[in-house]
């Protein structure tokens, strides 16, 4: 039998203030077209896409390349990253970049400490969060599901935390059920899956334990 979903879930999603009707964020790489990208997004109709400033050029470029006119034709909020930042320094310029490009204050932080498993680099993430911050930014961090971690982030100001469920691209599913329980017993803030989700029905476990929203 299927356990009941969270009662929360039934009302919008509410980050930084903001309400979004989905609970659903979509990925823009790795699609084998446009045409491919853009009838996904119709479809899943995502509170908000992921963009990288990095992975797809400078900022001066891209800014009127048909990938940026592509998401801006979709008119769904676009949520820019930093991937591929490997410190703080990366992390700040790309997001002030993409707040340029963008004109947004929304920015998902990803700051990477090991190349091989893509795990987030935690110390300087917590001090890198706390500075975007402070310079007006929305920052969804990924990270990690450790307990700590995410409450030294929220401590410094994240209004949400999108920790993984597995290392990026392993689409194992959650790999420690116990601290991802945890955590949403512990925190109040709005958490958010960001990776290692592989099947449908991780998504709807990570819903189960209360979690507000997966990011495929």
């Amino acid at each position: 039998m299927t356990a009941p979903l969270p009662t929360h879930l039934n009302d919008p999603l509410i980050l930084y203030g903001e309400s979004f009707a989905s609970r659903l964020l979509l990925g823009t790489s790795r699609y084998p077209s446009p045409q491919v990208l853009e009838t996904a997004v119709q479809r899943a109709r995502p509170a908000m896409i992921t963009a990288s400033l990095r992975r797809q050029g400078s900022a001066a470029t891209e800014a009127h390349s048909g990938f940026w006119e592509l998401l801006k034709k979709m008119a769904v909020p676009v949520l820019p990253n930093t991937a591929g930042c490997h410190s703080p320094q990366e992390v700040i310029t790309t997001a002030q970049m993409a707040r340029e490009v963008f004109e947004t204050n929304w920015i998902k932080l990803e700051l990477i400490g090991d190349d091989y498993t893509l795990q987030p680099d935690t110390l300087r993430l917590v001090q890198t969060a706390e500075h975007l911050i402070k310079d007006g930014f929305k920052v969804l961090p990924y990270c990690t599901e450790d307990l700590i971690v995410c409450q030294r982030l929220v401590d410094v100001g994240c209004q949400a935390v999108m920790p993984w469920a597995a290392p990026i691209g392993t689409g194992q599913g959650p790999l420690n059920p116990y601290a991802m329980r945890l955590l949403r017993e512990r925190l109040s803030v709005p958490l958010l899956v960001d990776a290692g989700l592989g099947l449908p029905s991780h998504a709807c476990t990570v819903m189960e334990w209360g979690f507000d929203g997966v990011l495929l």
